[in-house]
């Protein structure tokens, strides 16, 4: 783990965040570079199961080439929103260069990440290309309507962007990893197994970054945890039908309340930055950990209440 010198507590304004943790950035960025592995998509997609589109091609769920058996709505889905999520990437570029900055080790590893970023984003396409598992003029029309909106979550400093995209990233690679679980061909897993393992280590460069953030301003990024917990919300609420989607996905187990508190929340607020024992908060700090508490318990909460509402109805005559 990497950490600021001990007793390093100073007033966090973003110039001050940005020039303190720079050496940590550029720490982390060399691990990252040690650790990932070069890949490349050609390698994962099944092309020979590709032949040419008519122009005027009506797709039809019976077109899909997968291995198996159909391929659930659900993951449909999934995979439609996975994809478009990854083409917002201009806006996540902008946003991240805004919020850190376009120099040193926070500029480097903002273009590398959006290098493997954009890859993922090929490597998916051209496996939904091949198996016709989407319908290609929705998903097109789709990729026209969000990128051209432009919506994307947007911190307003870095100290909530490092939480918020730490959280995300995360919550990434476990959506990623259940959808390949459940496409039921052994090239979509691959392809989304691999996709998932580059999102655990985008994970864990803003996780130990925000950790060192937090050895530096405990109050401030309390502070700023509470917030991004309270109005945390996934990329992509740009892509049409967002909501039915993601009500999809939720009911397919891929993502939902109970994976995020249990998952997401609980891992990294409390077992590993350990909020709940954190030392030296000023009074708003406290105030915040308070805050941030109660919502971790009431989103646990809610979980366990939408859990048993979907095993009643799993139970329903209508179900049987």
């Amino acid at each position: 783990m990497i950490y600021l010198p001990v007793g390093r507590l100073v007033a966090v304004t973003p110039q001050t965040f940005l020039a303190e943790l720079e050496p940590v950035a550029g720490q982390l960025l060399d691990r990252h570079l040690a650790t990932t592995k070069e890949w490349f998509p050609h390698e994962l997609v099944p092309y020979g199961r590709g032949r040419d589109f008519e122009r005027g091609y009506e797709w039809a769920p019976a077109d899909c080439d997968i291995d198996g058996a159909e391929l659930p709505e659900a993951v449909r889905s999934a995979l439609f929103v996975n994809l478009l999520t990854e083409d917002n990437l201009p806006y996540y570029f902008r946003d991240i260069e805004r919020m850190f900055s376009m120099d040193g080790a926070f500029g480097t590893w903002n273009r590398r990440w959006t290098a493997e970023e954009g890859r993922h984003s090929i490597v998916i396409r051209d496996y939904l290309t091949a198996t016709r598992a989407v319908d290609p003029v929705q998903l097109e029309r789709a990729r026209m309507s969000q990128v051209s909106g432009g919506e994307v979550p947007t911190p307003s400093s870095p100290l909530l962007g490092v939480i918020y995209v730490t959280l995300q990233e995360l919550a990434t690679r476990i959506a990623h990893r259940n959808t390949g679980k459940l496409i039921g061909d052994r090239s979509g897993y691959e392809v989304m197994a691999r996709v998932a393992s580059d999102e655990n280590l985008h994970y864990l460069f803003y996780r130990d970054l925000a950790t060192a953030a937090i050895e530096l301003d405990p109050s401030a990024m309390m502070i700023a945890t509470e917030e991004v917990v309270r109005t945390f919300a996934m990329p992509g609420t740009g892509i049409p039908g967002f909501d039915r989607h993601s009500a999809a996905i939720a009911r397919a187990g891929i993502y939902d309340a109970t994976i995020l508190h249990e998952q997401v929340l609980v891992p990294v607020i409390l077992n590993h930055w350990r909020m709940d024992h954190l030392q030296g908060l000023s009074a708003a700090g406290e105030q915040a950990r308070e805050a941030l508490l109660k919502r971790i318990d009431r989103l646990g909460q809610l979980a366990k209440n939408l859990a048993a509402r979907a095993a009643r109805r799993q139970l329903s005559p209508a179900n049987g």
